[in-house]
């Protein structure tokens, strides 16, 4: 028989996701896995609708949160688990970095006008359904605008990195990352180590060990975007470094609508046991 499958890496409307996290829930349960981990980026406000959809269909939800941060010039993200989403130090530092990012929304909206495209921060937030605005939103206005066809060639042209509209994102030291998570009583993990594409091999090993000096305690093994060879590598460093391996989808919803909640892009597997020894670690 099949290990029971989880999924610990989601996002939802609470950053840039598409469902609310009562939906995302019910999607978990619609979908056969025992567990699901709340990570919207930069904030925990949709891990309290979480818990208590979850409870009222017997779903487990794992409150969590991705960091984005600066590690080395390379913009890497810290997932945390089991943190306490009420913690008076978390709470004032994402509610700063939300200040943050909100400049950054005008700052967007205001190249978009110099080139040339009108559009407005209302826009955006009707787009986004609330007022936590991202990159897929704005991606999203300009499709419905015509001036692109499709999401990834609204962050090809102008989102991405090297994009025509593109304003840097804030991001949180290393030691703020794994610190904050450390605090509010979680577990602190790196996300997709094959997204950092630009460290070679030893350069990621070297990352992580500056990571674990800090208190990392986890490795995302299994990803939506790592294939078998990569999967072996990440399990590897997590064996040597005293890493728990965890893994997740990375499911966002329509703006990545090729991502299966808790099966990727259909071979996704992350077992229920991977969740078991996070909890023992976590005092759960």
């Amino acid at each position: 028989m099949p290990e029971e499958r989880i999924d610990l890496h989601s996002h939802t409307t609470a950053s840039d996701g598409s469902l609310t996290p009562t939906e995302l829930v019910a999607l978990a349960r619609e979908s056969g896995l025992r567990a699901v981990a709340i990570s919207d980026h930069d904030t925990v406000d949709g891990v309290a609708e979480a818990l208590a959809a979850g409870e009222k269909v017997g779903m487990e939800v794992v409150p969590g949160v991705e960091l984005s941060t600066d590690l080395r010039g390379v913009t890497v993200h810290v997932l945390g688990y089991y943190l306490d989403i009420d913690n008076p130090t978390l709470k004032e530092k994402l509610d700063w970095a939300k200040g943050v990012r909100a400049q950054r929304n005008d700052k967007i909206v205001a190249r978009f006008n110099e080139l040339g495209i009108e559009m407005t921060l209302d826009e955006v937030r009707a787009e986004a359904g609330s007022d936590v605005v991202g990159r897929p939103h704005f991606a999203a206005v300009l499709v419905n605008k015509g001036v692109v066809e499709k999401y990834q060639d609204a962050f090809d042209i102008y989102l991405d990195r090297a994009g025509k509209a593109y304003i840097p994102k804030f991001r949180f030291t290393p030691e703020e990352s794994v610190g904050l998570i450390k605090q509010a009583g979680g577990l602190p993990v790196l996300a997709h180590p094959g997204e950092y594409s630009k460290w070679s091999y030893m350069a990621l090993d070297d990352a992580i060990a500056d990571l674990c000096d800090l208190g990392l305690v986890g490795l995302e093994v299994l990803y939506t975007k790592h294939n078998p060879s990569q999967t072996a590598i990440y399990m590897d460093i997590a064996c040597r470094r005293g890493l728990l391996p965890t893994g997740g989808s990375d499911f966002h919803g329509k703006t990545k609508p090729h991502i299966k909640l808790g099966y990727g892009t259909g071979d996704l597997a992350v077992p229920y046991r991977w969740l078991s020894a996070l909890k023992k670690k976590a005092g759960r």
